[in-house]
């Protein structure tokens, strides 16, 4: 008689550990049961706006509830960061990551949150170069030649930012720091400021985003002198990377998707595979290459690596250059 009970008693306890998975199961096959939110820290055009509308309509016919776009731009990103760290944890809530995260992570040292602990990363989705240009009465040709140029009259080049601690200050920052030169740093506010400036010759040299850039260069407004990425631009094939000149410089802007911490896990991977697919998609892939972007990919245990070495490297250069917020 014993056996039988027993055989029934493990039965009963299979069962009744497979009981929790059923529910998971469920949910992921139910989400998204209404339109979800993606909380973009920029204003409209940008390529981090542009990816994430790219990137809301692929997941938006493939899952079947609108993934509805919201701009709140302001702070850094901090606003938009902000809002997501406090909505609900259940996937209708995401944030459109960037390089501005892992950056304000050490600029600002009272955020009311903790980037890397208080937002899951889902999967990265596009890498944007950023370009050194100068002005064409910069005479430098090259990186060698503007080095030697810096040096030769330290304090006298101006170095447009569009704002204190953004990609393109950190990005100068760390070209100053690997190659011993001493530009004096003007800050705008804003990108546009900064590159009319450029145009007009007020300021000399900028890191500014390929895409923003690339009509500058082609007609001979701007002159490119490096791509800030690992490998060289489709878009500017002849450009060379800064790499090429100096060794282990890399300073591209990434945007990826994330969620509140505490997301059901079967709903993170199932916005990744989704995601993954429409990166592998060719229709998609072309759409983000015309942003002069490369896909990113992988796994959210990818992407959270990507965040902790930005996060840890440029950390290290607000640190050695002192940057505080405006």
């Amino acid at each position: 008689m014993k056996l039988p009970h027993r055989r029934q008693f493990l039965h009963l306890a299979v069962g009744a550990a497979a009981l929790p998975t059923l529910p998971r199961i469920a949910r992921a096959q139910a989400y998204p049961a209404r339109p979800v939110r993606i909380i973009v820290g920029y204003a409209p055009a940008g390529a981090g706006d542009i990816s994430t509308r790219l990137m809301g309509q692929w997941l938006s016919e493939r899952l079947g509830q609108q993934f509805i776009v919201e701009n709140r731009p302001g702070a850094g990103t901090n606003i938009a960061t902000e809002a997501v760290v406090r909505a609900a944890q259940d996937g209708y809530t995401l944030l459109m990551s960037s390089t501005a995260n892992a950056i304000n992570a050490t600029l600002y040292e009272k955020l009311s949150y903790n980037f890397i602990r208080d937002i899951a990363p889902v999967a990265g989705i596009i890498v944007v170069p950023n370009v050194m240009v100068v002005n064409p009465s910069v005479p430098a040709k090259t990186v060698p030649e503007f080095i030697a140029y810096a040096k030769a009259n330290p304090g006298k080049i101006n170095l447009a930012s569009g704002g204190i601690g953004g990609p393109s200050h950190v990005a100068g920052e760390l070209f100053k720091m690997m190659t011993g030169t001493d530009m004096l740093l003007v800050s705008y506010r804003g990108m546009a400021p900064a590159v009319t400036d450029l145009l007009g010759g007020q300021v000399q040299v900028m890191f500014n985003s390929l895409p923003a850039s690339i009509e500058y260069i082609k007609g001979g407004a701007l002159r490119a002198l490096a791509v800030a990425s690992a490998t060289r631009s489709e878009m500017l094939p002849d450009i060379p990377t800064m790499g090429e000149f100096v060794p282990g410089y890399e300073a591209p802007t990434w945007y990826g998707l994330g969620a509140p911490k505490n997301t059901p896990a079967e709903i993170v991977e199932k916005l990744n595979k989704e995601i993954n697919a429409g990166l592998a998609d060719p229709k998609l892939r072309a759409r983000l290459a015309d942003l002069g972007g490369t896909v990113i990919g992988g796994s959210p245990a990818d992407f959270g690596k990507l965040i902790a070495d930005e996060t840890e490297k440029w950390g290290k250069v607000i640190r050695a250059a002192n940057i505080k917020p405006e």
